[in-house]
């Protein structure tokens, strides 16, 4: 018989913890979930889904005034907020139960509440305690306030903004990250006024500086009203103050400036595990925290802050501790992301500015255009492409795309850089014509080099 109540104790019902925990069940580990609210976290409750769902919803304000272009006449089209939030709601019940499934099928307990680390082998769940021979940290994120006076009054978070009763007719975003940039695009597209105020001289700090630039553009031409150079000094009410002197006038001021690792309250310094100064848990290569029964996936270690990323880490660990598989370390050098602005921006690999920093001699392959589907709309808008090849070998070393189906074409990129592919291996790729993606195979002549 086991010293402990379950081989394993995961404190997270978020997509990593859910992944790790029925794998390692299914290779024949006790398993036990620890989770406050609904299963699925931050993707399924608060982020990537609800978003992508109001993102679709936004995107057909923009299809209705391009379908002009092509002879339709659209009478009397409005939208119901409260119908669509409600839709959501229903589909986030929906997948809350899928993943409740998922640990039910492959015999994972759940227990409900707060877990917090009482040292290397305990957990305590509403009072009792519980023992496990490994704790996995799979707690994420959660989005914070700056020092700003009245933020945390009158703010809300991108958690509150997804789930409005009411749709304001004005809002003031605050960031110029993803969640804001994304944010700015549901409420303008269902026809808030927007304003986006961020402090640097573009959104997106960290993309290719292309890509910046040209959705910059894009955003202003959808409507948004954009504040950059400019910090909020108060917020007052329904007013926004801006260190340039502005006042906004607004519904709602919604607070995107940062999300922070959700380890407070957990007990971690009490059980000795090492903290990094933002509250990430410090961990090696596979995620081994230096208590060396307590591991961490996720956006609770602030490595790379995407929800695949937890979950192939979750895997990895579960496959490495229960399954006997040799499991390298993840590539964090190499993984694909996107942005669900509108349009979208998606990338992989090093940025032209990254290349740079590295002293790499790389070639940079470019092009820009406007689609066929504005060029008949009338849309002002252009899609944006761009490769990072290195001299040396002609190895593809980064993809970069600003443009309707961005992610879904860096997707496909993103298999081909995994495999190493190059520049000549896209030039001998024929293309599907007429589509934007085959700009990817097609740019030959455009190369500059850049050091």
């Amino acid at each position: 018989m086991s010293q402990y109540d379950f081989d394993l104790i995961t404190i997270g019902g978020g997509s990593g913890g859910v992944r790790a925990s029925r794998i390692a069940a299914g290779l024949g580990a006790k398993v036990a979930v620890v989770e406050t609210d609904r299963l699925g976290g931050t993707c399924v409750l608060r982020g990537c889904v609800p978003k992508k769902l109001l993102v679709y919803g936004a995107s057909f304000a923009g299809d209705f005034a391009d379908a002009e272009g092509f002879g339709w006449t659209l009478d009397g089209a409005h939208h119901d907020w409260g119908k669509l939030i409600q839709a959501k709601r229903t589909e986030l019940d929906r997948l809350a139960g899928v993943y409740q499934g998922l640990l039910d099928d492959a015999g994972v307990a759940v227990l409900q509440g707060r877990g917090v680390v009482v040292d290397a082998h305990s957990v305590e769940v509403a009072g009792k305690i519980w023992t496990a021979e490994r704790i996995l940290l799979a707690v994420g994120g959660a989005p914070y306030f700056p020092d700003i006076e009245g933020l945390a009054q009158y703010g809300i978070t991108s958690n509150e903004a997804l789930d409005l009763d009411a749709r304001p007719e004005e809002i003031v975003i605050l960031g110029g990250g993803y969640i804001a940039v994304e944010l700015a695009g549901v409420f303008a597209g269902f026809g808030t006024k927007t304003h986006l105020v961020f402090r640097a001289d573009k959104v997106l700090r960290g993309f290719d500086e292309t890509m910046r630039s040209g959705l910059m553009q894009a955003l202003e031409n959808r409507g948004i009203n954009l504040h950059p150079n400019t910090t909020p000094s108060k917020i007052d009410g329904k007013q926004v103050v801006l260190d340039n002197g502005t006042a906004l006038k607004t519904d709602a001021v919604l607070g995107a400036l940062g999300r922070r690792p959700n380890t407070a309250g957990l007990g971690l310094e009490d059980a000795g595990i090492r903290l990094a100064k933002n509250g990430a848990i410090i961990v090696d290569a596979l995620g081994q925290t230096n208590q060396k029964s307590i591991y961490a996936i996720g956006d609770v270690t602030d490595r790379v802050n995407l929800t695949p990323v937890a979950i192939a880490e979750g895997q990895n660990f579960a496959e490495r501790i229960y399954g006997g598989k040799t499991r390298d370390a993840l590539n964090y050098a190499q993984i694909a992301s996107a942005v669900f602005s509108q349009p979208p921006l998606a990338s992989i690999g090093l940025t032209e500015a990254d290349a740079a920093k590295a002293g790499e001699a790389v070639a940079i392959y470019e092009s820009s255009f406007r689609p066929m589907k504005n060029t008949i709309s009338g849309r002002d808008e252009k899609s944006m492409l761009k490769l990072i090849v290195r001299q040396a070998d002609g190895v593809i070393i980064g993809a970069h795309m600003l443009g309707i189906d961005a992610p879904e074409i860096i997707q496909g990129i993103a298999i081909a850089m995994t495999a190493g592919a190059t520049k000549a291996d896209f030039d001998a790729t024929i293309g599907i014509h007429p589509t934007t993606a085959e700009e990817f195979v097609t740019m030959r002549n455009s190369g500059r080099n850049s050091r």
